[in-house]
């Protein structure tokens, strides 16, 4: 995939527009392998994704990338814009701290999206199920 915009654009967007679209393209890589492992009903689809996708979880990966320092300096840079930007909206089923930490989760992916940096976006997401996964054990 190739860029959406020019590297320069990405220092203007917001780091919250940055994590709308990490949002949706994570969930959209996540239901994807959920319907590949075989899950199609809209209940149970939804109700597996949540394990994926919450704030809950996005921060907890995010704590075991800096453990095993797998962001790149520029990663975390857009990262830290997520999750520094200022919502306008308020965590409802966790802390303001993991929210905001998710989402600068999610302004990474989107990060990574918008620079059409396809095959690194999909590393992450491989390992983000793998870790997910594993932590479900």
């Amino acid at each position: 995939m190739e860029k959406i915009m020019e590297d320069q654009v990405y220092e203007q967007i917001n780091g919250i527009a940055l994590a709308y679209m990490g949002d949706a393209i994570y969930e959209v890589y996540i239901r994807k392998h959920l319907l590949q492992k075989g899950i199609t009903k809209p209940t149970k689809l939804h109700h597996k994704a949540t394990h994926y996708v919450s704030a809950k979880a996005q921060a907890f990966l995010i704590e075991k990338m800096h453990e095993i320092g797998l962001m790149t300096e520029e990663e975390a840079e857009y990262y830290r814009r997520g999750r520094n930007a200022k919502s306008h909206t308020s965590a409802k089923n966790t802390s303001v701290l993991t929210y905001r930490i998710s989402t600068g989760f999610e302004a990474l992916f989107g990060y990574l999206f918008l620079s059409g940096q396809t095959k690194r976006l999909e590393q992450l997401v491989k390992w983000c199920i793998e870790t997910v996964e594993k932590e479900k054990k």
